[in-house]
This record gives structure tokens, C-alpha cells and sequence, in this order.
């Protein structure tokens, strides 16, 4: 189950796979950067690009999800004028990243999207309509969303669209970078999985 082809402010028509995880790519692209800045003062050693598809299965994983032949797919939300992550490998939206997919050995099949937004709309926007649009379907099971949480009402909206979900039915997961207030879903912290997919190590920092 593959999304269509579709510009970014059209969310209806699409097939979803049985997992989807979607994100802000221009937050996490931020909050990388600040990581790689930080820990490579910390450490004393040059810090390279998060593997892109390394970062994806630990978000799965963090997600809940478990070995078995799954299908996972990773939504990447970003500003048009962004072409690119600067701190991820690989990085271009459309030519290296769009319509891309790996298979990772325990997890499954993960398949790739890019959505540019444009101005008008606002990324905000989009998720929300995106997460709206997929609460209400069935083959979805299992969500897991990296929105912006540090800008904005952005968190709060999130909540309020989340907080009838059915905890049966969909099995959520918020990830930011430090526990959030409240909330009908489970969170994660958005900075292991990126220390994971940036290489480093946990002796390297005690």
C-alpha cells in the first residue's frame, strides 16, 4: 500500500500502509543539527549525517513495533523551500528520498515520502490534516508523529485531535524532545533514536 502521487495540500485517495510515521523533517533537521553541534564539543570527535534509514526503524521501534514482515511508511513534511535535510544521509527531498523505500532485515519494508507545503497552508496545517485524515483509517494500526513541538499551539492542537482516538484500534506514539504534558497517546524521547542514527555511542558520553 503505497501513498499516490499527490501535491501537499491533498490528503484524500491515499493507501495507507499498516504503519506511518510522519514528521516534521525541518524540526528534526534542526534539532540534529543542534545534537551534532553539542555532542561533537562533548566528545572531541567530528559527528557524520544521521542515517536516514537507520533513524527510521529506531523510530519504529521506539514505536512498538516488532520483528515481522511489516510495512512502515515515512512521511517527510518540509517546507518548499527546503530541498534538502542538511544534517541526514541521504538528504535531497526529491531526488534521493521521494518514492524511495528499504528493507530492513527484522523490520520489514519502509517506504519513503516527501511532501513540500507551501506557505499558505503551513505545515502545521498539513500534519494535522494528515492525522486527521488517518484516524479514521482502519488499515492504519500504528502512528508515530514527530511533530514540531517547541513552536507554536502545535503540541496543544495535537492533542486536541488525538484525544477522542481509539486506543484499540490505533496504537500512537508522540515523540519530542523532552516529556510533554498530557495527552491520549504514548511518547517517546526524539533524541535517541537520532544519537542512534548519528553513531553515538553511550560509553562516549557517561
Amino acid at each position: 500500500m503505497y501513498l499516490c502521487n499527490m501535491n501537499a495540500q491533498e490528503t484524500s485517495n491515499i493507501k495507507w500502509t499498516e504503519n506511518l510515521i510522519i514528521v516534521d523533517a525541518d524540526y528534526v533537521d534542526k534539532v540534529t543539527f543542534d545534537l551534532i553541534v553539542n555532542f561533537e564539543r562533548m566528545i572531541g570527535r567530528r559527528i557524520p549525517p544521521a542515517d536516514m534509514s537507520q533513524w527510521a526503524v529506531c523510530v519504529a521501534l521506539d514505536g512498538g513495533l516488532r520483528e515481522g514482515a511489516h510495512e512502515t511508511q515515512l512521511v517527510l513534511i518540509h517546507d518548499k523551500k527546503n530541498l534538502k535535510m542538511e544534517n541526514f544521509k541521504p538528504s535531497e527531498y526529491e531526488k534521493e528520498l521521494n518514492a524511495q523505500a528499504f528493507k530492513d532485515k527484522n523490520l520489514g519494508e519502509f517506504i519513503i515520502n516527501s511532501y513540500p507545503v507551501e506557505d499558505v497552508v503551513g505545515k502545521e496545517t498539513f500534519i494535522l490534516d494528515i492525522l486527521k485524515t488517518v484516524l479514521e483509517q482502519k488499515e492504519v494500526k500504528r502512528i508515530m508523529l514527530i511533530p514540531d513541538t517547541e513552536s507554536g499551539e502545535t503540541y496543544n492542537s495535537l492533542r486536541t485531535v488525538l484525544r477522542n482516538a481509539d486506543d484499540e484500534e490505533k496504537h500512537i506514539t508522540v515523540f519530542a524532545m523532552q516529556p510533554m504534558e498530557g495527552g491520549n497517546f504514548r511518547q517517546e524521547i526524539l533524541g535517541y533514536s537520532l544519537m542512534n542514527a548519528l553513531g553515538i555511542k553511550s560509553d562516549e558520553i557517561k
